[in-house]
């Protein structure tokens, strides 16, 4: 069973950027055979310890976001290939 029960996306505003991408990482799930994940979108000043179990946003707030917990930045936060790879590393890690 998966540790990562909880993915939080987040850019600055929590609005449209981590909501997109909260869409795209739900379908990169659902492709990597993935369920029982919450997936939500925030603003970056709720990234925080306990928040979430995995932490997605962009290259640049990664940095941020490790200060919380496990993160992942990501390139092109529209990518699911991009997030699937990513999130398939994460998951597999957790799983150690």
């Amino acid at each position: 069973m998966s540790k990562i029960k909880k993915i939080m996306c987040f850019c600055g505003s929590g609005l449209g950027t981590s909501f997109l991408m909260e869409m795209n990482i739900n379908t990169a799930l659902n492709n990597l055979g993935i369920t029982g994940v919450e997936v939500t979108h925030s603003t970056i000043d709720d990234v925080m310890p306990g928040a979430a179990d995995l932490f997605v946003c962009s290259q640049e707030l990664a940095p941020r976001a490790e200060s919380a917990g496990k993160a992942i930045g990501v390139m092109d936060m529209m990518s699911v290939p991009e997030l699937e790879e990513k999130l398939k590393a994460a998951f597999e890690e957790a799983e150690e």
